[in-house]
């Protein structure tokens, strides 16, 4: 078997739908497996997918055993030569899996491969690509020193643009392809550490070896990333856990460190709950792109467009974009949103069988589900 696409999931029943949906396209042609790992979800994840998905192969964990033995359990079910570690608040293009895969790729690349990501309103997500997070380095992204200079560039690789591909040190979890022998000789995920710091951890691993890990711009996956991470005290707790975690095991501790990471993660949290609040919005008016004409029933006005080239974003007016995804394909509509990116552009992805439209308006907080009737 060529691939393994392997879910790891905890309380993102809509979410892992969609991602499903799009993973299933997206290995049409290829000899792949997709594997779900619920880590004892509260919500009807697994009756979902057992209903939705039978070909899906699905491993319903009795607690939530963290992200890296969640993952690791997976593995050891998955057949394929190369393995995809997914978030579920992921969509990936119908094309990601097979450029991705292309010989060419693997002959430049001998570590892991990731891709551009971008959130749910197509801005790009900077930990696509990263430095090893040294206490210096890690000092100048708490900090924000990275958003002054190139010169404090590290912990986001800037010395390499997000159109750009090219050799990196860290690649982010949400999105990561590497072959399984190299997974297993490195050992897979560090089970001792839970979460945050786990990616981080196995892309350095990688380097340990030898190897290196390469960032693919020509493929674009969005990352609803406020859906499974919720920035909030006790996030920042786990944070500092986990980076505490990676330095134990491959820095010397630092207290000065530690004191400058509580003080940053105090001024983070308060950042983000500051533009989570800042984030809100209401919407003047809702553009549906659709093949057919969908009588969908929305809150405020709207419009059906055929195709992309008949829309005109000439008003400051809060528009609300809706994909009908039986009409639009996720490539097409994540070209739309990398094209189209703007403060008073949001989207949303409608699933038809299942009668909801999914998105999410910024990347800080938790996604929206709206339950439409036609």
């Amino acid at each position: 078997m060529q691939l393994s696409v392997i879910i790891l999931n905890y309380n993102v029943r809509y979410f892992l739908e969609q991602c499903i949906i799009s993973v299933q396209k997206a290995i049409s042609e290829l000899d792949a497996e997709i594997i779900v790992i619920d880590n004892n979800s509260a919500d009807d994840s697994c009756e979902m997918i057992k209903r939705l998905f039978p070909n899906v192969i699905l491993i319903e964990n009795k607690e939530n055993t963290g992200f890296p033995m969640g993952n690791n359990i997976g593995v050891k079910q998955a057949k394929g030569k190369y393995l995809c570690i997914l978030n579920p608040d992921t969509v990936v293009a119908e094309d990601t899996f097979s450029k991705i895969l292309n010989t060419n790729n693997w002959q430049l690349n001998n570590g892991i491969i990731g891709c551009k990501l971008i959130d749910g309103t197509g801005n790009f997500l900077p930990e696509s690509k990263r430095g090893i997070p040294t206490p210096w380095v890690a000092v100048t992204k708490i900090f924000g020193l990275y958003k002054i200079s190139d010169f404090f560039g590290k912990y986001y690789a800037q010395h390499i643009s997000e159109n750009q591909s090219g050799k990196v040190e860290i690649l982010v979890g949400a999105f990561m392809i590497m072959e399984r022998a190299l997974y297993d000789e490195i050992g897979g995920f560090d089970e001792n550490c839970f979460m945050y710091s786990d990616d981080i951890d196995l892309s350095y691993m990688v380097l340990q070896k030898g190897k290196y890990n390469y960032y693919f711009h020509e493929t674009t996956v969005i990352h609803y990333k406020g859906e499974s991470t919720v920035r909030d005290e006790k996030y920042m707790k786990r944070f500092q856990e986990a980076m505490q975690f990676f330095y134990k095991k491959h820095f010397k501790k630092s207290i000065a460190f530690d004191y400058l990471m509580k003080v940053g993660a105090f001024v983070f949290t308060k950042i983000k709950k500051n533009q989570a609040t800042e984030s809100k919005r209401q919407i003047n008016e809702y553009i549906i792109f659709s093949k057919e004409d969908l009588k969908l029933n929305l809150p405020k006005k709207h419009k059906t467009l055929t195709d992309f080239s008949h829309f005109k974003n000439d008003t400051n007016s809060n528009i609300e974009i809706i994909f009908d995804t039986n009409s639009v394909t996720y490539k097409d509509l994540i070209n739309f949103m990398n094209l189209n990116k703007s403060k008073n552009l949001t989207f949303k992805n409608y699933i038809p069988d299942s009668k909801y439209a999914i998105g999410s308006n910024n990347s800080i907080d938790r996604g929206e589900i709206i339950h439409i009737k036609n």
